[in-house]
């Protein structure tokens, strides 16, 4: 019984010394003063005085080179050195220890996707329908492969099951709104977003941005955070720009060679990229960033690929006693939607490089009434930001029925698509946005289709005036 006693009692001296131990202070040398942990064991002097064994040494070394000279002077040992960081006047005191306070336990790092959090296909599409007219094949597209994309990232390793990546490419004409819904489907997923030009890209080693560049962009839009750049949506406009170049003896640095360059990149490589800069001959630090994660998305007008899908339809469809009319699809608004993989070939684009962009899709040319409805349906409709520069002078800024289809129609005619409504409605509106707010007294404008078409001017109506009401077309 004693003995099991005494066992208990040197149990309990060893914890209270293990707990004596875990609550000392942490000694610092007092002459470099650096800590316990960082220089090892330290020699223990009176008064608190801790020297650790590299000064020591260096004490030493001085001492012996000192004693060997033939003017050596006793004197000198007090000039040891750091020694006259010493405060001789406190050896009398104790010094006090600075006590280290215990680290906390660090929190388990939460993953950057939350497969919870990421929005279904159709909350994403709803989403765009507030901010992009029309393209409802486009939208839905790019929800679903968007959706994909993230649980593929989220779950990367919840199994041995490996989720091939759905790079896009998305052809439509000019102005159709292929950036815009690039820019809406990032700040929806609030990820880091980087949109590149595809014409200024080259081959290594010549004039213009390295391929790797685009990488270099998103990380900057990522603030330098590699991990959060990792999981981020890098645009690439204007791709139809580096189709192979058709009868030319030259080096293709611009074309094909860009396509090539990028292979490595669409399927998922270790880059490396400078912090803060494109150029990797600046005199900055590198990064390496693996872009297996990162969606890319490459977007072109595609010019002139209707007469390849036209004449690979005319093929198909002028042999034997049932053939159709070589004009058939001269004025075909879908036509673009028939685009194949060989149209895109026959186009310049290689095929490895067509296999790394496996969801292709088509957006549609705007007509009068999209672009109508492009003026004003929008959550940030050009429209309303006139009416908010105009509200802002306590003006109320009204459009009538016949104004914005005048405003669509004239826009049809430029052939550029959404881009033609903002410069046509600057044109209309600079007369009246410099002179409201020279009279005090204007408290309504009105827009009229006379106005827009050059028979008449905006209906302008004092404060306190009864509001007219809007003629509708029927």
């Amino acid at each position: 019984m004693s003995d099991k006693y005494d066992d208990e009692i040197i149990e309990e001296e060893i914890r209270d010394q293990d707990d004596d131990d875990r609550h000392e202070p942490e000694k610092f040398c007092t002459l470099c003063r650096r800590s316990e942990k960082q220089v090892g064991k330290m020699i223990d002097l009176p008064n608190n005085i801790h020297i650790c064994s590299d000064c020591m040494q260096k004490s030493f070394d001085s001492m012996n080179q000192q004693m060997s000279s033939s003017n050596f002077n006793y004197n000198d040992l007090f000039n040891m050195p750091n020694i006259s960081m010493i405060d001789l006047g406190s050896l009398s005191n104790p010094m006090q220890q600075k006590k280290v306070k215990p680290k906390k336990k660090e929190k388990k790092a939460e993953p950057v996707l939350d497969l919870k959090k990421i929005p279904a296909p159709h909350k994403i599409k709803a989403t765009l329908d507030e901010y992009v007219i029309g393209q409802e094949h486009a939208k839905k597209v790019m929800s679903v492969a968007v959706y994909n994309h993230y649980k593929r990232v989220a779950t990367d390793t919840m199994d041995d099951i490996d989720i091939e990546k759905s790079n896009m490419l998305m052809i439509g004409p000019t102005g159709c709104g292929k950036t815009y819904l690039v820019k809406t489907l990032a700040k929806l997923l609030d990820v880091p977003l980087a949109i590149a030009d595809a014409t200024s890209l080259t081959e290594a080693g010549y004039i213009g941005d390295d391929i790797e560049s685009v990488v270099s962009k998103l990380l900057a839009a990522a603030d330098n955070d590699v991990e959060k750049a990792e999981h981020g949506i890098i645009f690439i406009d204007e791709i139809d720009k580096i189709a192979k170049k058709k009868n030319t003896n030259q080096r293709d640095v611009s074309g094909e060679a860009v396509q090539q360059g990028m292979l490595k990149l669409l399927e998922g490589a270790d880059v490396e990229v400078p912090i803060g800069a494109n150029s990797k001959n600046a005199m900055v630090p590198l990064t390496t960033v693996n872009t297996r994660n990162i969606l890319f998305i490459c977007g072109g007008a595609f010019p002139d690929i209707e007469s390849i899908i036209k004449e690979r339809l005319n093929k198909q469809a002028s042999i034997g006693f049932y053939a159709d009319l070589k004009d058939k699809y001269d004025n075909d608004p879908h036509l673009l939607e028939k685009v194949t993989v060989d149209d895109l070939r026959n186009f310049g684009m290689i095929p490895e490089f067509l296999g790394r962009l496996p969801v292709i899709f088509t957006l549609n040319g705007l007509n009068e009434d999209m672009l109508v409805k492009i003026l004003s349906e929008p959550r940030n409709a050009i429209l309303k930001q006139y009416q908010k520069l105009l509200a802002l002078d306590e003006v109320k800024l009204e459009f009538d029925e016949g104004a914005l289809h005048a405003i669509a129609a004239k826009a049809m005619e430029k052939n550029t698509g959404a881009r033609a409504l903002r410069a046509i409605l600057e044109e209309y509106m600079l007369d009246i946005m410099y002179e409201i707010p020279k009279d005090d007294s204007i408290g309504q404008v009105i827009i009229t289709k006379e106005y827009i078409e050059g028979n008449g001017g905006p209906q302008i109506l004092l404060r306190g005036q009864e509001v007219p009401l809007l003629p509708h077309n029927d």
